[in-house]
């Protein structure tokens, strides 16, 4: 069964750290891009950070540029988006999506994504 599973989210205190993770089954985690995405109550879903298939392009939203790194172990097939300084405007839903395997880069849109996880909810609060 193709799926892919996040976790790693919970509360932390604004200035903290989370790893999220996204576990890939049923397929090569390698040969695909993998995105995250989040989302929070009555706004769009929207893209936060891109791992390209082969490593070669990374991507982040201007909103979390320089705190966010993105990176994957093929090994484990497994993708995670490790989050720093956070904000309390980083509170949301995390979701992890596989890009379509006929498109390349890192896409921004959630059509070009054909595998979603269920999500992780991050909260940022003191």
């Amino acid at each position: 069964q193709v799926q892919l599973v996040e976790s790693g989210g919970g509360l932390v205190q604004p200035g903290g750290s989370l790893r999220l993770s996204c576990a890939a089954s049923g397929f090569t985690l390698g040969n695909y891009g993998i995105s995250w995405f989040r989302q929070t109550p009555g706004k769009e879903r929207e893209g936060v950070s891109c791992i390209a298939r082969g490593d070669a392009i990374t991507s982040y939203a201007d909103s979390v540029k320089g705190r966010f790194i993105i990176s994957r172990d093929n090994a484990r097939n497994t993708v995670y988006l490790q989050m720093n300084s956070l904000k309390p405007e980083d509170t949301a839903v995390y979701y992890c999506a596989r890009v379509a395997r006929y498109i390349g880069g890192c896409p921004s849109t959630r059509t070009a994504h054909d595998v979603w996880g269920q999500g992780t909810q991050v909260a940022v609060s003191s």
